[in-house]
């Protein structure tokens, strides 16, 4: 038997309900994508955070790992998933999980835009995409185009804070 006991409940924690239009979310430009961060580590007490992607066809991450989990489930269009080299294609209504520690990217191949919720557990990386990104409108505004020498000036600060938020850039 188990002397296992819930503790009891936290009144400082307060109930979430989010609406994705809410112009008091961040909204942020990610090499292209256009992220919206749903919940962030302070509000679930650093368990998760919870974000809203918008990729463009084409777009999406290149190699990377992370010391952390991460849960993407598709809510429009198709996702390609490179995990460990695997290829595997993901579809709407479709849940991935991302172990902690793998090598994984993602590209849409869809044809068009898609969204997916994006949980990261334990919460960090919403700090990462704030220090990393620019700020945007709304979470269906258009992330702009990067010159060649901004995309070059993204992979700089990404790749100097990647250690900080306990990532790896891997080469393509």
């Amino acid at each position: 038997m188990h002397d296992f006991k819930i503790p009891a409940d936290d009144p400082g924690r307060q109930l979430s309900m989010v609406d994705p239009d809410d112009p008091s979310l961040s909204h942020l430009a990610v090499v292209g994508d256009t992220y919206t961060v749903l919940l962030t580590g302070e509000q679930t007490g650093g368990r998760f955070c919870l974000i809203d992607m918008k990729v463009p066809d084409g777009g999406g991450p290149g190699p990377h790992r992370h010391d952390f989990e991460e849960m993407f489930h598709l809510l429009e269009g198709e996702i390609e998933f490179t995990f460990r080299g695997e290829k595997r294609v993901a579809r709407a209504g479709m849940t991935v999980n991302i172990p902690a520690n793998a090598p994984h990217s993602f590209k849409n191949v869809s044809g068009s835009d898609v969204r997916m919720l994006c949980m990261c557990a334990p919460a960090g990386q919403e700090v990462f995409f704030a220090k990393v990104g620019t700020s945007v409108e709304s979470r269906v505004a258009v992330a702009p185009e990067l010159t060649k020498d901004a995309f070059g000036a993204f992979l700089a600060k990404a790749a100097a804070l990647a250690p900080e938020f306990h990532t790896e850039l891997l080469k393509p």
